[in-house]
């Protein structure tokens, strides 16, 4: 473990260490967190892919003391260096994916293009490698005994992750704060697209036996008689319904006793951005009018640390860079959050 005796938690941070200032290795610290320079898919903004980074940035301005931490951060939190290549060919395939979503969009054929045909099987195969990349760094660094959270990136990036874990934990229930039910089918035909995240993450993982969505307000019919046809696997709590609950007079403590019940023992969190109201990620790719305050999603978080359950892991996923900060700063005070949630139900 790293030697602390020298460290100030209250001084400004140290731009020559780790993320959040910390002075941990990727050896010393107990949470490991792997960044996923991935957007090939994105069907409206960009600049999720370099999401990461800036975040690793802005985290040097954070402060270290977190009233729900209890000082969790001194179990050690270490950020991974961005891949290259990863990113470089999220790069590549992203280019293609806009001339693909440009060519769909006018009403044409796939088919009777043979070059829209090539691109849609490269991105398709470049998916997959992502999927395994993704499944091969976290499982090995599961297998070491580390925690991990994901950062993304776009929200594909996190299968590979779930599929590690249910190998190491077998049973779990997916809690899943987001503006979207990412339900959709091969959206625009690709396979593994942001939109298709838990549709894959259900068929694939059967050992994910639960996904409870919270703050949902933009989805399809098709996703809609998804949920409905689910037998219970798929409980969502849409946006609207909560807020209407609201303002007939129930709390938001009420509420979130409700969603926490309906997880079981067992629970991954995966985290969009854009699950927030729209002031604290104005350049999110997907953004949707309504969402979450960050305090009502950290009480939620909070209570879900509180019920006993164990959070076996995380991903903060759709963050993307503007022309400020702003994004980034966010990002990183919600990622701080959830290291030293995570650290704290791991004890």
């Amino acid at each position: 473990m790293a030697d602390l005796s020298l460290f100030d938690p209250n001084a400004v941070g140290n731009p020559n260490n780790n993320v959040f200032g910390l002075p941990f290795s990727e050896e010393d610290a107990r949470l490991i967190l792997l960044p996923v320079p991935w957007e090939v898919t994105v069907s409206y903004g960009s600049g999720t892919a370099r999401a990461a980074e800036h975040i690793s940035k802005a985290s040097k301005q954070v402060d270290l003391f977190d009233m729900d931490g209890d000082h969790g951060w001194k179990q050690g939190f270490y950020m991974k260096e961005v891949d290259r290549r990863i990113l470089m060919k999220s790069d590549y395939l992203r280019k293609e994916a806009e001339l693909y979503i440009d060519y769909i969009s006018r009403g044409e054929e796939v088919e009777k293009n043979k070059f829209m045909c090539k691109s849609l099987k490269d991105i398709n195969e470049g998916s997959h490698v992502m999927n395994h990349w993704v499944y091969e760094q976290s499982r090995e660094l599961l297998t070491k005994g580390k925690l991990v959270g994901l950062v993304g990136g776009d929200h594909s990036t996190p299968f590979g992750f779930m599929k590690a874990l249910s190998e190491l934990h077998g049973e779990y229930g997916v809690l899943q704060i987001d503006a979207h039910c990412d339900l959709r089918r091969s959206y625009e035909y690709f396979t593994y697209s942001h939109a298709s995240i838990m549709y894959n993450a259900l068929h694939e993982i059967p050992q994910i036996t639960k996904l409870v969505q919270v703050g949902i307000r933009d989805y399809s019919e098709e996703e809609a008689d998804y949920i409905a046809n689910s037998n219970a696997r798929v409980i969502t709590y849409f946006d609207k319904a909560v807020k209407e609950r609201q303002f007939e007079g129930e709390s938001w403590k009420q509420i979130a006793d409700e969603i926490i019940g309906q997880l079981p023992e067992k629970v991954y969190l995966s985290f969009d951005i854009d699950g927030l109201d729209r002031k604290y990620c104005p350049n999110t790719g997907t953004p949707v009018p309504g969402g979450f305050e960050m305090e009502e999603v950290f009480y939620l978080l909070r209570k879900l640390n509180e019920s006993g359950r164990k959070l076996i892991g995380f991903d903060l996923v759709e963050i993307a860079i503007g022309q400020t900060d702003w994004d980034s700063n966010v990002g990183a005070r919600c990622l701080w959050r959830l290291c030293n949630l995570m650290a704290l139900n791991n004890k």
